[in-house]
Parts: structure tokens; C-alpha cells; sequence
């Protein structure tokens, strides 16, 4: 399908008139490759979101559905799984259903949803898109055009057993060097496993090894994604950091089986020392019960690096509008909704997401709230984000199946770099 090219604008007081404002489109006409939409664009929507998150986005729709009853939100829910997820949205997409209306989508998926023409694009000026977290803004842009709008934004973060360093007198890690002693000088004299990411072969590792080589000065490919820089002495650095730590037993073998829920699982229980995860742990850190054996005793800095702190991958939500949506106008209108500052706080409240609006990490009750919140926004200010291509979950695929196969030692380091490296030029060319 070819590109959309016109900018949607969605004026208030036009949604209030009733009618789609579509750049080069008369209202009605069909938009390329999707069905018409109704003459004024509004009435009820769908909005698309994985399962897991079904809770609080309910709670969150519910002033929404309350305000306007002719614009009612219905969620469609998604598997949990980003790779289910993303296999039902482009399975519904490609056909040109107008399933949905607003979808929350990955980060990484704007290339992908832009320029098959699955998504519109936005106007800048309806959203406050300059309270936001430049970062997060980023993750929506492709070919100079606005396709999203950030909706939460997320970087990991080291979780520590502060009670246990308290008792050795010792310091969280900033280096990777330090992170090594402290897992296996400290860790064993409190029967405990010492640091663990999420090294099951899936996207989970691929963000697990994204951070490995660019806090060793990495990346995985060139700024513009035209040319494959996995195959370099930092990247192998940073592999080397992950072999040699399964190897040596400070990673525990356990850990090839993690996904997010699994890793935190065991860290709860307090089996492990340090964890790599993602910021809404926190939110379960801190909830009382028989199971958290960690409550309160939970600590978070940025991820260790070679030389010092290191780089997160950069993560979160987007929120876009349909092609083959009926009721962009609606659409647009909720997104500004779901994106507006009291909703913003909400979400922070109920789910624990690191949220786009740059004050929040500033709100005194927020941050009385969730204390990890100056140590997330640093992180994500200097996260770096996945590979912004076309066939982003072929290459995901890529890179996690060679990382795999150099943690479980089927394959040296410098063989799965050299292999992935010809495996993500075929992508990057076939894309």
C-alpha cells in the first residue's frame, strides 16, 4: 500500500462541528488502501491494547465514555505477548478492517505501520507534544511526519537488594566490573543467585542485548539503519559481559528461561541480587504480601556500563489512529484525552508506566509516590532507541536467536555477531 501522505488535522471546535479536516481528502472520501470514514468522523471507537493492560485502561475510559455518550470506547483486547499483539494487528491491517480506531502500538512499530499505510498521520500542533519527553516524541516521527502520539515511555533500570548491600557496607554498581564482584562476592553469602536480565529468546533479549553493547559504546546498526554496525569490538564487549557471566555463574542458567514476569518472580522471592527490568516492577515491589519477600528493601539505579552507567533501550506505548477507521475525528479526540496531563497522572498512579509529560518527574507527589521516578527519567534521557526499520520484528528475531545461541555456548561470540551481521543486511536489503 502506498504511503498516506496528508496530514490529518482535527481541530476541537472541528470535532465539535462535526467535521474530518483531512488535507487533500474531501470529508468521506476513502483514505488510501482503508474504507471511507462517516461524513464527521465521529462515534463511537475501538481502542486496541494488549490483555494485560485491560485493568487500568477500563478504569481510565471510564470519564471518557461517561462525557460522551455518542463516542463510546469499546477496548479490543490483544494478546499479552508484543509478538501476538503484533501478528493480529498486521493480520487485521493488511486486510483493511476497521477493527480498530486507536491503537496502542510498540515504539518500534512506527516505521512498520507508517509506511504501509496502516496508521494516519497527525497533526504536531493538537497535541503538547513540547511537554513531552524528547525521546518519546522521537519514537512517533518517521519520514518527518507525526504518526503517533507518545503515550508512555519506559528504560530499564537496575533493581538492587538494598537491605543486603546495607549489611556488606557496599555501594550499587555504576560499572559492570563492580556489578561481577558484587554478585559473586555477595550474593553467595546470602544464598543468592547475583544478576539476571531476561535471556529467553525473544524481544526481551533483544533489548537485554541492545543494552549490553551500547553501555560498552555499541550499536546495532548505523543512525540512519542502512548499515549493520553489530560486528564491532564494543558490540562483542558487551556479548562477551553476558557469556562469560552464565559461564562464570554469577548469571544464573536459570535466567536463559526469563521473560519480565518470570525474572521478577524470582527476584520477589529473593533469589537474585540485582535484576534488569523495566520500570513498572517497582509498582509490584512495593504492594505488600506472602509472596514479596522484597517489600521495602527494593532499590533502583541506572544500568551499569563498561566504564560507568550504561544505556537502557529505549521503550513505551504509542498511541495511533486506524486508516480504516470510521471515526478518526473521535479517535483523535480521545487521544488528546488519554494524553493530557491529568490522564497522564492517572496513568502513572494506576499502572506504574513511566509517563511522556516531562513534569511529572518533577510533581512532588508523584515522586513521593514512586521514588524511582528522577532515576527512570535519566535513564530514559539517555536511552537509545531499538533499530527504526521497516522489518523490525524479523530483525528482532534475528538478534535474539544469535544471542541465544552464544549465551547457551552453541556458538562463539564473534560467530553470532558475524552471523547476525549478514543475516540483519538481508533484512535491511530486502526491506
Amino acid at each position: 500500500m502506498n504511503m498516506r501522505r496528508a496530514i490529518i488535522a482535527v481541530a476541537t471546535a472541528a470535532i465539535a462541528a462535526g467535521l474530518l479536516l483531512t488535507a487533500g481528502c474531501s470529508p468521506g472520501s476513502p483514505p488510501s488502501g482503508g474504507t471511507a470514514p462517516s461524513a464527521d468522523g465521529i462515534g463511537p471507537i475501538t481502542f486496541a491494547v494488549g490483555s494485560d493492560d485491560a485493568g487500568f485502561f477500563t478504569t481510565l475510559i471510564k470519564p471518557w465514555n461517561k462525557a460522551h455518550p455518542d463516542q463510546q470506547v469499546s477496548l479490543v483486547l490483544l494478546p499479552e505477548a508484543e509478538n501476538g499483539q503484533l501478528a493480529q494487528l498486521t493480520a487485521n491491517l493488511q486486510a483493511g478492517s476497521s477493527t480498530y480506531d486507536v491503537i496502542a502500538m510498540d515504539v518500534i512499530w512506527t516505521a512498520e505501520f507508517a509506511s504501509a499505510g496502516w496508521i494516519i498521520p497527525l497533526e504536531p500542533s493538537l497535541f503538547p507534544l513540547g511537554g513531552f519527553l524528547r525521546p518519546a516524541v522521537d519514537t512517533a516521527m518517521y519520514n518527518g511526519h507525526l504518526w503517533a502520539v507518545p503515550y508512555y515511555s519506559n528504560a530499564e533500570v537496575l533493581y538492587y537488594r538494598k537491605d543486603i548491600l546495607a549489611k556488606a557496607k557496599k555501594q550499587p554498581p555504576q560499572t559492570w566490573a563492580q556489578l561481577e564482584n558484587l554478585a559473586k562476592t555477595v550474593a553467595p553469602k546470602y544464598g543468592m543467585d547475583g544478576y539476571a536480565g531476561q535471556f529467553a529468546p525473544y524481544e526481551g533479549l533483544t533489548v537485554n542485548f541492545a543494552d549490553a553493547l551500547q553501555s560498552a559504546g555499541g550499536s546495532i546498526l548505523s543512525p540512519a539503519g542502512t548499515t549493520v554496525t553489530v560486528d564491532s569490538p564494543q558490540a562483542q564487549s558487551g556479548l562477551d559481559f553476558l557469556v562469560e557471566g552464565l559461564r562464570d555463574g554469577w548469571i544464573p542458567k536459570s535466567s536463559l528461561t526469563y521473560e519480565e514476569e518470570s525474572s521478577w518472580a524470582d527476584f520477589e522471592s529473593g533469589k537474585l541480587l540485582f535484576l534488569n527490568n523495566w520500570p513498572f516492577i517497582y509498582s509490584q515491589a512495593s504492594l505488600p504480601g506472602p509472596d514479596n519477600k522484597v517489600y521495602g528493601k527494593v532499590g533502583v539505579v541506572p544500568l551499569p556500563g563498561l566504564d560507568g552507567p550504561g544505556s537502557s533501550s529505549l521503550g513505551g506505548a504509542n498511541l495511533a489512529v486506524s486508516a480504516f477507521s470510521r471515526h478518526q475525528a473521535t479517535a483523535i479526540a480521545f487521544i488528546r484525552y488519554l494524553t493530557s496531563l491529568p490522564e497522564e497522572r492517572q496513568l502513572l498512579v494506576d499502572s506504574g508506566f513511566p509517563p511522556v509529560w516531562t513534569s511529572l518527574y518533577a510533581d512532588p507527589a508523584m515522586v513521593k509516590l514512586f521514588p524511582y521516578l528522577p532515576v527512570v527519567k535519566q535513564a530514559i534521557l539517555t536511552a537509545q532507541p531499538r533499530p527504526s526499520i521497516i522489518d523490525y520484528d524479523q530483525a528482532s528475531l534475528a538478534i535474539s536467536s544469535a544471542v541465544y545461541q552464544a549465551l547457551t555456548l552453541k556458538k562463539t561470540p564473534q560467530q553470532a555477531l558475524t552471523e547476525l551481521t549478514a543475516q540483519l543486511t538481508q533484512i535491511i536489503r530486502d526491506g
